[in-house]
């Protein structure tokens, strides 16, 4: 037996609205995570960078690049665990490495703490451009090997001793990463804990707005009821010049609607409409900070849509689309499918999308799909963005190959590999939120014990990962000391 033990834990982060609403697709600017609250003043760590491999696969392809990481050595304690929180589908924030959930365990075990940024996000530029010859490299797979070999030059760097167990974190995508690594890698990865992670790659994710609508009905059906209304408004008010020139008033478009306007254009009207609603669902008093519409809430636009004083349903629509417009800080509604895909076709690292809108649309067109469609629930959000509406953006900006044969092939690739639902691991929990739309494609219940399910009722996205508010309902406070109380027990065994 080794006399000395230093337990390290990996902790996978998510970084899963965008001035071009319509390839959120549930990501927030800047990733799906955001930045946790600064209770007070902390000197934030500077960037490190950690040769990779440009291709972990092949063994001809020599090419490096520099992988940006950031490192807090203030809760270390000798024998104590290491906790390296890894970036999603944005940006890493230095922020994490000094507040959230995480650091709250890290003082308790006495951690060491890095924070990986995932490629092709942030300052991670593994290649020149975003050119889809580049982009080949923009992997679940690749960043799982990533975090192997980070791990491994970690423990040399560090001289971490050997039998050091890892432990993976991750809120949304990262989420899915850090069960992955634990089932990948796990002679390098002790345990995981996912929140928010989607498991199951799926096409067509009608269940998301399903989500959303329970969740605006947990306000009242009074709420429903008037974006049914409004919506049904805005079809009639589309179909004359009159009505158009009222809408593009009350909704502040970029652009006019008129005989010029073409069905992808409504297409990505009707879904832009239809992600305010997601946005404020998913992520519902989630206890970040790092977006101007965190303290924008179901009861703030709920109590908007139901009160009849303030207008007819669309104006009352058009007001809680503009609070959150000018929440954004957007000057107007942009709507045309034209701007978004000349947008999301730059491939320049300067542009505003290299942020991680063109990388994460490349991963759901090659990897995940995830597409969220209003047709299990046309009345409410229009039937008008279909699967078909999203698989042509794929096509549109990646080249005809990018079709739905491609799309089909490339989720039942990622199920057979990953597992899904069937994912067969230990020394994991699955974190979810009722109120998340992404838990309906991650695991809710467990009959596994060595892989348990925390479901919390009321909560949203990634929850459990932010720091703690005198707000948090007993149940979120409950599923954190959980998680604390299951890193313990991986840690003796």
């Amino acid at each position: 037996m080794r006399s000395v033990q230093l337990f390290v834990f990996l902790v996978v982060g998510v970084n899963l609205v965008l001035g071009f609403r319509s390839f959120a697709r549930g990501r927030s600017k800047g990733g799906s995570l955001g930045e946790p609250i600064l209770n007070e003043s902390h000197a934030l760590p500077e960037d490190q960078w950690f040769e990779q491999f440009l291709d972990h696969f092949n063994p001809t392809e020599t090419r490096t690049w520099k992988q940006r990481y950031f490192v807090n050595s203030d809760f270390h304690k000798k024998g104590g665990p290491v906790f390296l929180m890894i970036g999603g589908e944005g940006a890493a924030s230095p922020k994490w490495m000094v507040e959230g959930q995480w650091i709250d365990y890290a003082r308790r075990y006495g951690a060491l703490c890095f924070q990986l940024e995932h490629r092709f996000y942030g300052k991670s530029h593994p290649t020149a451009d975003l050119s889809i010859k580049n982009l080949v490299y923009l992997t679940s797979e690749q960043a799982l090997a990533d975090l192997a070999y980070f791990i491994e030059g970690m423990n040399l760097l560090h001289q971490i001793p050997a039998g050091t167990k890892w432990i993976t974190f991750g809120g949304s995508y990262p989420g899915s990463l850090a069960a992955w690594s634990r089932y990948k890698y796990p002679h390098l990865v002790h345990g995981a804990m996912s929140a928010s992670g989607p498991l199951l790659a799926k096409i067509d994710f009608q269940q998301y707005y399903v989500v959303v609508e329970d969740a605006l009905r947990t306000h009242s059906q009074a709420c429903i009821d008037a974006v049914v209304a409004a919506n049904r408004q805005v079809h009639i008010m589309l179909r004359h010049p009159v009505g158009q020139k009222g809408l593009a008033e009350k909704f502040k478009f970029c652009s006019p609607v008129d005989t010029q306007t073409k069905r992808n254009d409504i297409a990505n009207l009707y879904e832009s409409l239809a992600s305010n609603f997601a946005g404020v669902v998913q992520y519902n008093k989630d206890n970040r900070r790092s977006s101007k519409t965190s303290n924008i809430t179901i009861g703030t636009i709920c109590d908007i849509l139901v009160d009849e004083k303030r207008g007819t349903p669309v104006s009352r629509l058009a007001e809680m689309s503009n609070l959150l417009l000018e929440a954004n800080g957007e000057k107007c509604f942009e709507f045309k499918y034209s701007k978004m895909i000349n947008e999301l076709c730059n491939v320049s690292w300067a542009d505003e999308v290299a942020e991680g809108g063109r990388q994460w649309m490349y991963q759901t067109c090659t990897e995940f799909g995830f597409f969220q469609t209003s047709t299990a629930r046309p009345q409410l959000f229009s039937e008008t963005f279909p699967l078909e509406f999203f698989v042509q953006q794929c096509t549109d900006v990646f080249g005809p190959k990018y079709n739905m044969h491609l799309l089909e092939a490339a989720v039942e690739r990622t199920n057979t590999i990953y597992g899904a639902f069937d994912l067969d691991v230990s020394n994991v929990v699955f974190v979810h939120g009722s109120i998340d739309p992404w838990h309906a494609l991650g695991i809710t219940k467990s009959s596994n014990p060595r892989a348990p399910a925390i479901y919390i009722n009321g909560t949203a996205h990634c929850a459990n990962m932010y720091p703690k508010s005198e707000n948090d309902p007993p149940q979120l406070t409950e599923a954190r000391e959980r998680v604390g109380q299951l890193i313990g027990e991986w840690l003796k065994n």
